[in-house]
């Protein structure tokens, strides 16, 4: 594989939007499944959705190492990706080939901001490129939940009809409109095992499947995560293994675009 093509537009948006799946992760150690066979517990939505919330992993700042998979048809490429959350206010992504640092990319609650070493460019815009690349609409607290495995909504201003589907509570969003929510709530640990956004008008369908939950002492953060992003124009699929979590209150967050990079845009 030629090293122009590690790195590209569409990758680092994807790489921004975090389509993920984790698989065989290194630690094995304390992986939380959900293999019950017995009967899923009756339960209001409301219960479900406030067990959901108890359940939400707190924290400050964590640092995720991983590797990194892109596939959206036409090419493939695998990269080392460092992932840095500061909790509710950035999050830092450095995509690596070979030990060397190709791109980075910075997400606040106010814009999307990347760069790529390859073609000296550079991009700050805000989230409608990611929103429109995946087919769903994105903004920051979106992106840290999709990467935290939680649900991408505030279930608790929602309004929901409730079923029951293999070991999880299916809520689906009662809202009359032209996009389709759906959560799935697993019956034991009641973190997200899927969830999927669908707007049939415009063709688009993005979803999200999780598993193989770990504990890391009081915080609990999915190694299995798959998104599958698909729109009229083409599929989208990242696969993500996290080799190293750590929950820490002393990140730093270095960004900035080097001298002489060319401003791009995305459409």
């Amino acid at each position: 594989m030629k090293i122009k093509s590690i790195v590209n537009r569409s990758f680092m948006i994807g790489v921004l939007a975090t389509s993920l799946l984790v698989v065989s992760c290194k630690s094995k150690k304390s992986l939380i499944q959900n293999t019950s066979t017995e009967a899923v517990k009756e339960m209001k939505s409301s219960s479900i959705i406030s067990k959901h919330y108890d359940n939400k992993t707190d924290f400050s700042a964590v640092y995720i190492k991983s590797n990194v998979r892109f596939d959206n048809g036409k090419q493939t490429q695998n990269v080392t990706a460092e992932i840095r959350i500061q909790k509710d206010k950035q999050i830092l992504v450095s995509v690596r080939f070979l030990g060397i640092t190709m791109a980075k990319a910075l997400i606040t609650p106010e814009k999307v901001s990347y760069y790529e070493k390859i073609k000296g460019t550079y991009f700050e815009g805000d989230f409608s490129g990611l929103s429109q690349w995946l087919g769903t609409d994105l903004d920051y607290d979106k992106v840290q939940n999709m990467l935290m495995g939680e649900a991408l909504d505030d279930l608790r201003k929602g309004k929901y009809t409730q079923t029951q589907e293999e070991q999880s509570y299916k809520l689906e969003d009662k809202a009359n409109n032209t996009t389709q929510k759906t959560f799935y709530i697993d019956a034991e640990n009641f973190k997200v095992r899927k969830q999927e956004v669908v707007q049939s008008d415009k063709g688009r369908k993005i979803e999200m499947n999780y598993g193989n939950y770990k504990n890391f002492d009081t915080k609990i953060m999915p190694l299995q995560l798959y998104i599958n992003a698909s729109q009229e124009k083409g599929k989208t699929e990242i696969n993500l293994e996290y080799t190293d979590v750590n929950f820490s209150d002393e990140l730093s967050f270095p960004y900035s675009v080097p001298n002489g990079y060319k401003r791009i845009l995305i459409n």
